[in-house]
């Protein structure tokens, strides 16, 4: 069995706004697995894409390129959302608003996790423990520093996102690079659009 620990609630999980671009092998992996009902149905399967460079409009056929593979327009906050149901009618365990986890032990073959629920401290005893936390998590910050190799590349731009809901400007994702920086016109669904605009990483917005 695998246990999930998730310091926040469950409904700020899903109010997270990710991105809502699926791969061709993320769509098959979620299909193998019997949790694309929900996205077969409602999500946009997009055959390519439009690049917008030096004032021309250029199609990129996606499907043609690639022998039949295209994009699914399908948010990743719906993917968590469908995985987190399929969870929940499997019977796995996912504890929500945990405290101070401590993953412990991590050089033997019996690592731990320890963290605090409900104001009670909790052991379990693992045969793997997997930190999918992010750079700021504790996972990270677990491994010993003689294990622990960082490769990084920071760029001087950051991005800024958008959500509105307003229909999409085309029928499929625009990439435009400008002198100005670059723009995403990204979608959500027929009546939903995302934009991404390049900022100056010290811009507050």
């Amino acid at each position: 069995s695998n246990i999930i620990l998730e310091r926040q609630s469950p409904e700020y999980v899903l109010s997270r706004i990710r991105a809502g671009v699926l791969e061709q092998g993320m769509v098959d992996l979620l299909r193998k697995a019997g949790v694309a009902e929900r996205m077969d149905a409602e999500g946009l399967v997009h055959d390519g894409f439009e690049l917008v460079f030096a004032g021309k409009r250029q199609h990129i056929d996606l499907k043609q390129l690639t022998g039949g593979r295209t994009v699914m327009i399908y948010g990743q906050t719906e993917v968590t959302r469908d995985l987190m149901t399929a969870r929940n009618a499997a019977g796995c365990e996912t504890f929500y608003n945990v405290e101070n986890v401590s993953p412990q032990d991590l050089k033997t073959d019996r690592p731990c996790v320890t963290f605090e629920k409900n104001g009670e401290t909790v052991h379990l005893e693992c045969d793997y423990i997997a930190g999918c936390d992010g750079f700021h998590g504790v996972a990270r910050q677990s491994i010993p520093a003689e294990a622990l190799k960082i490769f990084e590349r920071v760029y001087p731009f950051g991005w800024l996102g958008v959500l509105a809901d307003t229909p999409p400007v085309n029928d499929e994702l625009v990439y435009a690079a400008h002198e100005r920086g670059f723009a995403l016109c990204s979608m959500r669904s027929p009546t939903r659009t995302r934009y991404y605009l390049q900022v100056g990483a010290q811009e507050k917005v």
